[in-house]
Formats: C-alpha cells, sequence, structure tokens
C-alpha cells in the first residue's frame, strides 16, 4: 500500500474520528450492561418461573461483539483494509474506462 504523507489537520481529523467511534462503542456498551441488568431484575422479580431475559441480551450481544470489532479493527472480512483496496479498485476502474473513451 502507498505510504501518504497526512498534514497536521487531516491526522487530527482522522484521530478525532476514531476517538467518536471508540467513545461510540464504549457508550454502546454501557448501555447494554445497564438495560440488560434492569430487564433481569425485571424478569426475575415478575416472573422468575419463565426466564426470558437472555433473547434481547443474545441479540443485542451479538450487535455489541460486531461493534467492538469493527471499531478495533479485528474485522477479518470488511475491514479498513477491505475498504482501502476496494475504493482503489473501483478508483482505478473509473480512471480506466475514462481513459478508453480518449
Amino acid at each position: 500500500m502507498e505510504e501518504r504523507n497526512f498534514t497536521e489537520e487531516e491526522r487530527y481529523g482522522r484521530a478525532k474520528k476514531r476517538v467518536e467511534e471508540i467513545k461510540g462503542f464504549y457508550g454502546n456498551l454501557t448501555a447494554y450492561i445497564v438495560v440488560n441488568l434492569f430487564l433481569m431484575a425485571i424478569n426475575l422479580l415478575t416472573s422468575p418461573n419463565h426466564l426470558w431475559f437472555y433473547w434481547p441480551m443474545l441479540g443485542w450481544g451479538i450487535g455489541v461483539i460486531f461493534h467492538g470489532l469493527r471499531v478495533f479493527n479485528y474485522m477479518p472480512f470488511l475491514g479498513k483494509d477491505w475498504e482501502e483496496r476496494k475504493m482503489k479498485e473501483y478508483m482505478d476502474e473509473e480512471e480506466r474506462r475514462k481513459n478508453e473513451w480518449k
């Protein structure tokens, strides 16, 4: 991959975006924990013989896991490298088509 020199402003913008992504993940994780503890308490207090709290915990938990994988770049598929390669591929293809029409 070609190395690019980023200006200070570009580096700041990229760092700020990254921090916002991480902050968003931790907000999601905090909401997941608080809401699911609340749902668990409601379930155990109102109908302990019929447990249902784990269904929303499971569904939302899968989302939280994928959110964390994406934010912390652990996606084995469709990660940042894949995005950059695809964008370059489309840009190269567009440039090739433009040159064919000349």
